[in-house]
């Protein structure tokens, strides 16, 4: 060495940069000799994924007597289900993995060797533990975890099912009968379905049992009041979100309803009232089979079957403009009409029996029965809320009623039939001298009539008149009519 080398090998600077480098590779080979001391076995791999190093013990697990014979072997000659290939091919390390091996069990971490430049040159395993004692804590606690998530999973998959069947559309009607004929053809058929009827008719319970009874039975079954969402949430609930797609939006991605009914059916009640923006989105939906969440780019591959119901006139929406035709084209491919319960009077039997049954499993009250003269009273209401209406005075029924029988005092104590009602009064129309006095007369007329059937109660006389409390005390106040409350 020349005097000028040995002079600048003693710089402080140069000594200091020799000693990291020294202290750097003897700290690599402490970690092998280490690892390969205190573990089970040890292997290295090339960038071929074959064997350049085994020490004896790990030979002698797989039935190699002298390590130096697995040399040059490919890993999996030696180690059949080894990922070593693996790590050398993607540059990842597996950092805690199990290996079965010949009825034994290893805790295995392996990681990829890379040269200066960063490239994969090979990999080295390291067999942990040969027992898993060790580590029964983790899987304890992994078990628990796992256990929690498969309950969960099974709850939300029953709660993603089908509620009712055909059989709990109660009716022997000619009416009835057609409705259930008519779904079940369509559950026979996987295509859009179109549910109208007045409110309370069993639409939903409808919907449900198309879908108990099609190809799609054990997928997912979703149900989605579109008028019960508030319009600015309406297109996240049903299409989805990206993180922070709007103000309050949550941070990580928000799954809607066509997502999670993906392969299964979904239930899009009252669909009348969907405004026309997001009308356009769902017939893309409808004609792409494609949803695109809220604030993304990403376009979502779906296979749903969707069944819509409303209340609604939707060809009088679509003459006047607030629903959409091509979608309601999309929509009305096959359409079922629901019955009031007016029309099914048939039927009043089997669903007053079906409903007390289900009300005496509910509240534990004894099973009442209808007498034939309250059942004939209840036939002769007009049920404008239908068989929900219907249910309704029936529990109050049973919860007033003292006697095992529902007679009909019990039931006239609730509801009015519509025959019931006291005849229209006469307006002397020579007593009339202009047209808002006629006008005036006959507001009073009706009010007056309805407060008799409501016994004064002006909030129940305005939901039967369609017209707002405030609005009914202005004109009972304005035309000087008598009320009790």
């Amino acid at each position: 060495m020349s005097a000028d080398a040995a002079a600048i090998l003693q710089m402080p600077e140069i000594t200091q940069q020799l000693d990291y480098a020294q202290l750097r590779a003897r700290a690599m080979e402490s970690l092998f000799e280490a690892f390969d001391s205190l573990c089970e076995g040890t292997v290295v791999v090339d960038r071929n994924a074959r064997i350049v190093w085994i020490n004896e013990r790990y030979a002698a697990r797989f039935g190699v007597a002298d390590a130096k014979a697995a040399i040059g072997k490919e890993i999996e000659e030696i180690i059949p289900t080894s990922l070593m290939r693996e790590v050398v091919r993607t540059g990842r390390p597996l950092l805690l993995d199990i290996l079965d091996v010949n009825g034994e069990s290893f805790v295995v971490t392996r990681i990829p060797i890379k040269d200066g430049n960063g490239d994969t040159i090979g990999a080295i395993g390291f067999a942990l533990y040969d027992k898993l004692q060790p580590l029964q804590p983790f899987y304890a606690r992994l078990h628990r975890l796992q256990h929690q998530l498969a309950q969960t999973q099974q709850h939300l998959a029953a709660e993603r099912r089908a509620k009712y069947t055909f059989t709990n559309y109660i009716g022997n009607s000619p009416a009835a009968t057609q409705v259930k004929q008519q779904a079940r053809r369509a559950a026979r058929l996987d295509t859009t379905v179109l549910l109208l009827g007045e409110t309370g008719t069993g639409k939903e319970l409808l919907a449900h049992a198309i879908h108990a009874a099609s190809t799609r039975a054990d997928r997912p079954f979703v149900g989605f009041n579109v008028a019960a969402i508030p319009e600015n949430l309406l297109e996240a609930e049903c299409f989805g979100a990206a993180p922070g797609a709007y103000t309050g939006a949550e941070k990580k991605a928000r799954i809607g309803k066509f997502e999670l009914a993906n392969g299964g059916t979904l239930f899009l009640d009252e669909i009348g009232d969907m405004p026309l923006a997001l009308q356009a989105k769902l017939l893309r939906v409808l004609q792409e089979h494609e949803v695109e969440p809220l604030g993304s780019n990403k376009v979502v591959k779906i296979d749903v079957r969707v069944i819509a119901a409303t209340s609604r006139d939707l060809k009088a929406d679509v003459a006047a403009g607030r629903f959409r035709a091509d979608l309601y084209y999309r929509l009305n491919v096959l359409t079922i009409h629901l019955p009031a319960l007016r029309e099914r009077t048939e039927d009043f039997g089997p669903l007053c029996d079906h409903i007390l049954e289900q009300i005496a499993a509910r509240t534990r009250l004894t099973l009442r029965e209808l007498d034939p003269a309250a059942l004939a009273l209840l036939k002769r209401c007009r049920w404008e809320g239908n068989i929900r209406e219907l249910r309704n005075v029936l529990e109050q029924a049973c919860m007033l009623a003292d006697g095992p029988r529902l007679t009909e005092a019990d039931i006239r104590g609730i509801v009015i039939p519509s025959e019931a009602a006291p005849p229209a009064e006469t307006v002397d129309a020579a007593a009339i001298t202009s047209y808002d006095e006629a006008l005036a007369a006959f507001e009073r007329n009706l009010i007056t009539q309805t407060l008799r059937l409501t016994d004064g109660k002006v909030t129940e006389a305005a939901r039967r008149l369609g017209l707002g409390r405030a609005t009914l005390y202005k004109k009972i106040a304005a035309l000087g009519i008598a009320s009790r409350d």
